[in-house]
């Protein structure tokens, strides 16, 4: 099987990033002797689990964080395009209206409260993250239009691909995993998993989901009106 792509961390600084690759902008820590961790996440019944998000935070000494990115999510057929973002603490996000529908974006998430009362193309300032959390986003005039930010102070980051992995190379010492996705019943600190990177070259964990999965949301799109 073809062995999943790794995840590198980048260097501090504010820069402009496509979204696919936010949550794949973590290098190599220089200077320091690097292991690859491998993170998989499977569901109850042993099925690699896609799209979880995974962050990885060393317990020997503080990491350097990554810094600022300026990520863009967009609106596209009703829908936000991608629908889910990780992005370092202190980013900016802008949320472009490609569709030719108007859309009135809003938070209620105490990590990131606003909104963008209703319009069309991109009138507005890129929107500032500066605490870690959870973000859900919706539309006030399409009511099925869901998406999240994951705003987040680890050191290391990223989502499980199709094979349910996470890969990335890190310093050798103990970390402290922690899982995330939209549709777990479990809390993240449910699913937090300590380990010790030592001095083989890789190091692995799997972390298996406990509850199932909550049902995916049910797309009313084809009824809402074109506003």
């Amino acid at each position: 099987m073809r062995p999943p792509a790794r995840v590198h961390r980048g260097a501090p600084g504010a820069r402009l990033l496509p979204a696919a690759l936010v949550v794949a902008a973590l290098t190599r820590a220089a200077c320091v002797p690097a292991a690859t961790l491998i993170i998989s996440v499977q569901s109850p019944d042993g099925h690699a689990l896609a799209g979880a998000v995974v962050t990885a935070r060393p317990l020997d000494a503080p990491g350097k964080r990554l810094g600022p990115v300026h990520a863009v999510m967009d609106q596209v057929d009703r829908a936000f395009a991608p629908d889910l973002l990780v992005i370092p603490v202190g980013s900016t996000v802008e949320f472009p209206n490609s569709d030719s529908v108007s859309h009135q974006i809003y938070s209620f998430s105490p990590t990131k409260r606003f909104k963008l009362p209703l319009y069309r193309g991109n009138p507005y300032p890129p929107v500032p993250f500066d605490h870690a959390g959870v973000v859900t986003l919706g539309c006030n005039i399409h009511d099925d239009m869901l998406a999240y930010l994951v705003v987040t102070d680890a050191p290391w980051f990223g989502r499980t691909d199709k094979s349910g992995a996470w890969v990335a190379d890190v310093p050798r010492g103990r970390y402290r995993v922690s899982i995330w996705h939209p549709r777990m019943r479990e809390t993240e600190a449910d699913l937090e998993r300590e380990l010790t990177v030592g001095d083989a070259d890789r190091a692995e964990l799997t972390v298996h989901l406990g509850k199932s999965l909550l049902p995916a949301p049910i797309s009313d799109r084809p009824h809402s009106w074109d506003y």
